[in-house]
């Protein structure tokens, strides 16, 4: 298998590349805020029935703020990055063999090695390629020709590494 293919140097390129990521390295923070807000909240109520709740409706008060911060930490994330990525756009591609995953971006260039490739993941847009627990790249399919995203799909799929979508 040898897959190559070019990246432009469209500006909203690298922000829809950041928002993938920090999705995923980010979407704890909304399920931790969850949980602090309905905590705050259900204590909040519960509260207000008993002779203590003064004293404790402050702690609630903490911890529904602390949820909802906590909630909106992500998509805050995601927009930095959004609106500071459009400078980093450059032209660049990929190489995909059989052992690697090179990418070049601008002067810039690194790889992967499928050897040390943990699994990939379907989204829409992007296949994100996990090198331990930790997101490492993403490969994005509209990019590639369908006979190509099809060949690399395979490929992965074979060596077990695609898992379903997220």
């Amino acid at each position: 298998m040898h897959i190559r293919f070019d990246v432009p140097a469209d500006p909203a390129y690298p922000g829809r590349v950041a928002a993938v990521l920090s999705d995923v390295r980010l979407r704890k923070y909304g399920y931790i805020g969850a949980a602090l807000a309905a905590a705050g909240a259900i204590g909040l109520v519960v509260s207000r029935g008993y002779p203590w709740g003064d004293r404790v409706t402050s702690l609630c008060v903490a911890l529904l703020l602390a949820g909802l911060l906590s909630m909106l930490y992500a998509p805050w994330v995601r927009w930095r990055a959004r609106r500071r990525s459009g400078r980093y756009a450059v032209e660049g591609g990929y190489d995909i063999t059989d052992d690697n995953i090179m990418m070049r971006s601008g002067t810039e260039s690194g790889g992967i090695a499928w050897d040390g490739v943990t699994e990939v993941r379907d989204t829409p847009e992007f296949w994100i390629v996990y090198v331990g627990r930790m997101p490492a790249t993403v490969i994005p399919r509209h990019l590639m020709s369908a006979g190509d995203a099809e060949t690399l799909r395979a490929f992965m799929s074979d060596r077990g590494l695609l898992r379903s979508p997220l």
